[in-house]
């Protein structure tokens, strides 16, 4: 008589990228192991009863536990941000180690692996930053790291201890391009925010809603249409991280109607916010809302919209940046209102980032279920070298999956498990929210968090296997535990 499963969920009306169907689902060792009815024997059962179960959400862009300069801090840990991200139904995240100028790479990577450790309660990636490409950083570290299964990284076009300048770009997407890697690229031109800003500053117009004039839709546009054309010098793809609006998707509808690989990631942000959420006044509260590239007008969100609908977006993410209002070393640096050049850029938003599209996406008919599998799972899986392990339901994958309660909530900060005093979307009135989250075989929510620190393990990302011309060793395989 053949052991019995260690889980089993039956009645789960299963959704992936691809299709819908009713079935039971057997879990051993934390994978898949089995779809069908009447499975058999299970130490344990879970009735889904009918409901909606999709694979574990991948958050591919979030900042947690990052080093930042002078007092300012992230409120989230490895400990907070991957609870809360398994509380909204993520099970996997991948945020940043990221070189500080004058530092080793190598070195960044390993203190992150340091700060990561014994902490996440799901499994986690990390991309790199780059602020620094020596020599030394293009020719041995990254190669490197990226054979050693850190295949992404991101490159700043603005904020001066970050940024590079065109010629250090197309060295970095030089070595991506040998290495089959891919490159991230946050696409706003620095020299025009800046003259912008001082010119806002020399007329007194300091608030946290000026943020939003000092980065206006050209400087995205430009940048968007610059990263292109490099990218198109060195002849690789890459990906434009949490585009805002109409202007930047022209350019990259541009692009690809060249045939050019370039994909696109948007956020919550530019579905659930407006300008007017920096502030209508010169009131602080709008600081809260100060995040980069600015939430744009209602307009601009019927064509970010437009996109998340018919495909321009590869990637759904919350570029989740979590800083507190109180205190002194979030929002208000030292404990002070500072003008908005001085605000930390960033919103939470990693637990909810899944029940806003789900109710708001699906729930509401602007999008189908399968199209919100593919953007918040299976496509951010797939374009970082984790897929088919994660972002999907099918035998061999791990057992990470969200069975949906479609009710209406509202959102509470208060009911939220960041380390953020505030969310954005307090009071918004959803239809649903994830009623249980599974991160391998374990139950990590269920109306409650349940501890599992250390549960979650760091993942060797492969390369890319959702873009155009991919290596041919870009294989559509089981990752190795």
């Amino acid at each position: 008589m053949s052991e019995p499963f260690d889980l089993v969920i039956q009645n789960a009306h299963v959704a992936t990228a691809s299709d819908i169907f009713d079935a039971d689902i057997a879990v051993t060792g934390g994978r898949i192991v089995r779809l069908g009815k009447d499975l058999g024997a299970a130490r344990r059962i879970i009735d889904a009863a009918g409901r909606v179960v999709t694979p574990g959400g991948v958050d591919a862009h979030c900042h947690l536990d990052e080093i930042m300069s002078g007092p300012v801090r992230m409120a989230d840990d490895f400990h907070t941000g991957t609870r809360a991200a398994a509380c909204g139904g993520t099970t996997t995240v991948i945020p940043f180690a990221a070189q500080q100028k004058g530092h080793s790479l190598s070195a960044a990577v390993q203190a992150y692996r340091q700060r990561a450790a014994g902490k996440a309660h799901v499994d986690y990636a990390f991309h790199l930053i780059v602020t620094d490409p020596t020599p030394a950083v293009l020719q041995q570290e990254l190669p490197a790291l990226i054979a050693e299964g850190f295949t992404s990284f991101k490159i700043y076009m603005t904020y001066d201890d970050m940024k590079l300048d065109d010629g250090q770009i197309l060295d970095v997407l030089s070595v991506a391009k040998a290495h089959g890697a891919l490159a991230m690229l946050h696409a706003e031109n620095a020299d025009c925010i800046q003259w912008l800003t001082r010119r806002l500053l020399q007329a007194g117009q300091t608030a946290p809603r000026f943020h939003a004039q000092a980065r206006p839709m050209l400087v995205e546009r430009e940048a968007t249409h610059r990263a292109i054309a490099l990218a198109e010098l060195v002849d690789t793809p890459i990906l434009i991280v949490h585009v805002s609006g109409r202007e930047a998707i022209e350019q990259i509808r541009w692009a690809r109607a060249l045939g050019l690989s370039v994909l696109a990631e948007t956020c919550p942000q530019y579905l659930f916010l407006t300008a007017d959420d920096l502030g209508i006044d010169d009131s602080y509260h709008g600081a809260r809302c100060v995040c980069s590239p600015p939430p744009r007008d209602a307009a601009n969100q019927e064509v970010v919209w437009n996109g998340v609908r018919d495909g321009l977006f590869t990637v759904f993410s919350s570029d989740h940046a979590p800083f507190r209002m109180d205190g002194t070393v979030g929002k208000r640096p030292d404990g002070c209102e500072v003008s908005f050049e001085r605000i930390p850029n960033g919103i939470p938003g990693i637990e909810t980032r899944l029940p806003l599209l789900y109710s708001e996406g699906v729930l509401a008919g602007r999008i189908t279920l399968q199209r919100f599998v593919e953007l918040t799972s299976t496509n951010p899986a797939k374009t970082y070298g984790l897929h088919p392990r994660k972002g999907s339901i099918a035998i061999g994958s791990d057992a990470d999956l969200v069975i949906w309660q479609e009710a209406p909530c509202t959102v509470r900060n208060t009911r939220l498990h960041h380390n953020v005093d505030y969310t954005p979307y307090e009071g918004m009135q959803l239809k649903a929210w994830p009623a249980l989250t599974l991160s391998r075989g374990e139950v990590v929510w269920d109306g409650a968090f349940h501890d599992h620190s250390g549960h979650g393990q760091w993942l060797r990302c492969g390369l890319p296997t959702i873009l155009p011309n991919a290596p041919s060793h870009a294989r559509n395989v089981i990752q190795p535990r």
